[in-house]
Order: C-alpha cells, then structure tokens, then sequence
C-alpha cells in the first residue's frame, strides 16, 4: 500500500530505539538490523492511516519479528561441530569489522546475552520488553499471542532463570568474582607472571575433548604447565565473562554472545585450584547459568 512521508517519519525517529530493542532480544546487530528492516517491508504492505500510535505498533511489529527468528533459531544447530570450527569461530570473532557488536554486547552485559540465550523464544520477548523496556503486559501479550497474565507468568519465569540463586554469601561471591575477575585479566593480556600469581601451585585444567585443540591432553597439571597453556587462548579469554554456574562463580566464553565454553572454576584462598573446560553441547545444556547480581 505504501507509506505515507509522515509515516515514514515515525520510523525514522524510532530506528535506532528499535535497533536496541531487537539487539536486546536477538543478541546479534546482524540480525537484529534484519529485523529492523523485516518491520520497515511490512509496514509497506500494511495499512497504517489508522494508526493512532505509531511507536507503540513498530514495537509491536518488532516483537513479533523477534519472535520468528528466535522460534526458527531454535531449529538450528549453531555450536561448532569440532575443534577446528570452534577455533576458526574465535579467529573470525576477533575481526575489527566486530568491534561495534562487541561495544553493544558489553553494554547489555555479555554474560545476560548468554542467560538470555538458554530462555524459550516467547520467555525471551517477555523478559526483554518488560524487565529491560518498561512494555506493559498488555502490549507483550498481544506480541507473543497469550494473554496478559500469560505474559506476566512468562517474564516471572524468565527473570528467575536469568537471575538464579547463588550459593554462599555475598562476601564469599565477591571474593571468588575477584579472583576469577585476576584470573581472566591475565589471561587476556598474555601476562605470565600475573597468571602464576593467581594460580595454586597445583592446579589442575580438566577439560572434554571438544574443547581441546588434537593432541592436547584432557588433563594438565602445575601452575606453569596451566599458564603457558592459557596464554594460546587469549582468543578465547576476550569473550570470556564471569557468570554463576549452578549457582557458583565460573566462566562463561560467549563470541557474538553465543555459548561456546563454560569453565567451572574452584577458588582456594586468593587463587584458582582448578577449573574444568566445558564444551559438549548436552552438557552446556544440563548446567544452569544466570548473570551475577551488581557488585557480587
């Protein structure tokens, strides 16, 4: 039918509250730019001189297109098969031209694009309207096709999956966040002696096969040994955040926001005893990741 200039115009002021919005609920700029533009060609085959609140129906319209591509995601396999993809997969992640998905994945916090990554499509729009946009439940209900009530019990749902139940005391969190916190910054700056500082002398690296580049050994022991392995992954400790795993500080390494690895880590005093390198698709699926509460 076309869209009239004034239309046209509504669009053009909410562009970029849209991106945000689709970037929230998809966790990619690429698709989240698709989306964006899916909401533009169906508004050109709609009638929209009714429209009497423009904001409100390309929100809508947004919702709904984040909606499908979250459902027809489901339907794909998107976990590297093997080793060699899983490290092909961090060469390509570490583009310049990714510097601007990287910006806005640290803003919404990477380790929540992950949580929100293991949510149902419709618990996903939910949570991301209401509890990141301010949506009310009315205007969620008729997004994702339930009432509102429905959609309250969808973000409750959601909220408490993002958000888990840590194990211990705040004070015990915050000291295992710090430690990790030293583990992760040497790590991503290549730093020897920063590394042996905060490893235990005896420290032990297990980790599944899927993880490992070929002949590497499931099982390495001694600080040293551990630091020079994990100065070959700098790589990977770029997109490598800290989150609760079943309720214990760990590591989650996520490019693009996607779940690549878990590291389970146990912390002895002021350094790291041992961490477990997770990569097994069913087993990243058994554990339960939530995002850390602010200053935990």
């Amino acid at each position: 039918m076309g869209i009239s200039a004034e239309f046209s115009a509504t669009f053009e002021r909410a562009r970029s509250r849209l991106r945000a919005v689709a970037f929230r609920m998809l966790g990619s700029a690429e698709e989240a730019d698709d989306a964006v533009q899916e909401c533009w060609l169906r508004a050109s085959r709609a009638d929209t001189r009714a429209i009497a609140n423009p904001d409100g129906w390309w929100t809508t319209v947004l919702g709904r297109v984040c909606l499908e591509m979250l459902r027809a995601r489901q339907h794909r396999d998107e976990t590297p098969a093997d080793t060699e993809l899983l490290e092909e997969s961090f060469a390509r992640d570490e583009t310049p031209s990714l510097e601007d998905e990287a910006v806005r994945a640290e803003s919404v916090g990477l380790a929540l694009l992950v949580v929100l990554d293991t949510l149902g499509p419709a618990e996903r729009i939910a949570f991301v309207l209401h509890d990141l946009f301010g949506l009310s439940f009315e205007d969620i209900a008729t997004i994702v096709e339930r009432s509102p009530v429905a959609a309250k019990k969808l973000a409750s749902r959601a909220r408490h999956r993002v958000r888990g139940k840590p194990l211990g005391s705040a004070a015990e969190l915050a000291h295992r966040r710090q430690v990790i916190e030293a583990f992760l910054t040497a790590s991503r700056a290549g730093d020897l002696e920063a590394l042996l500082a905060v490893l235990a002398p005896d420290v032990v690296r297990r980790a599944d096969a899927g993880a490992l580049r070929p002949a590497t050994p499931t099982e390495v022991r001694g600080a040293r040994r551990v630091a020079e392995e994990t100065l070959t992954n700098t790589g990977r400790a770029r997109f490598a955040r800290v989150a609760l795993i079943d309720g214990t500080p760990g590591i989650v390494v996520a490019p693009r926001g996607r779940l690549r690895l878990v590291l389970e880590v146990d912390v002895a005093g002021d350094r790291v005893a041992a961490f477990n390198v997770i990569s097994e698709r069913a087993h990243l699926r058994r554990l339960r990741i939530t995002v850390l509460a602010p200053g935990s």
